[in-house]
């Protein structure tokens, strides 16, 4: 079997609109043949190429049989982070508005990376990768990670005691895994105010047993 018609078979076994990287399939073949076929089955229409070394399978949209959508920018975003081994995540404040620290959403989608600054653009969405201190990306995607982020762009003055427990009532935390988090927290340097300010809940959250 050649390796397009190999390429073409697990294709079929691959989700539409969802990113799919070259080097997926580079144990069917060799470099130059696995990009040759990819290229031959983009010419034919089934997957289109997406960003340098990534691909979908179009998909249409339900009801509008017409029109074919590939996958999102930040899908293509963090397929990209993931082909690369670089860390992404939302950026402070998507992080902040998520948990209530703020009340007005982002303009714009921009996640944070170790990797390079990089902009995906897939129609009229456009997704911002910025490069970032390692340590504005610890925890990833975990609940103390958010609140880290959230802590990096929000004054802690401008934050009550409240707003701060019920930010770790959006992330559905138990009360043990809240005060895990803010032991975790406050084991590390915060912005100014943050830590008397989780030192404050966690006294609070004491009294209340």
């Amino acid at each position: 079997m050649s390796t397009s018609a190999k390429i073409a078979r697990r294709l079929k076994r691959m989700k539409r609109g969802t990113p799919i990287s070259n080097k997926q399939f580079y144990d069917l073949g060799t470099t130059a043949a696995v990009q040759k076929a990819l290229s031959r089955l983009v010419q034919k229409g089934l997957i289109e190429r997406v960003a340098k070394g990534m691909y979908a399978r179009p998909m249409t949209l339900a009801g509008m049989p017409s029109v074919k959508v590939t996958a999102s920018a930040e899908q293509i975003a963090r397929k990209w982070a993931q082909r690369h081994g670089y860390t992404i995540v939302r950026q402070g404040v998507e992080s902040a508005y998520r948990l209530g620290f703020q009340t007005q959403a982002p303009v714009k989608t921009v996640l944070w990376s170790n990797g390079s600054d990089k902009t995906f653009a897939v129609g009229n969405q456009v997704v911002e990768v910025r490069h970032v201190a390692d340590s504005k990306l610890r925890w990833k995607s975990r609940p103390e990670g958010e609140l880290l982020r959230s802590f990096s762009v929000v004054p802690a003055s401008s934050v009550e005691a409240s707003d701060l427990k019920r930010a770790f009532s959006r992330l559905s935390l138990t009360g043990t895994e809240i005060r895990e988090a803010i032991r975790k927290l406050k084991a590390i340097a915060l912005p100014e105010g943050w830590s008397a300010k989780l030192e404050e809940l966690e006294s609070a959250l004491q009294n209340a047993l």
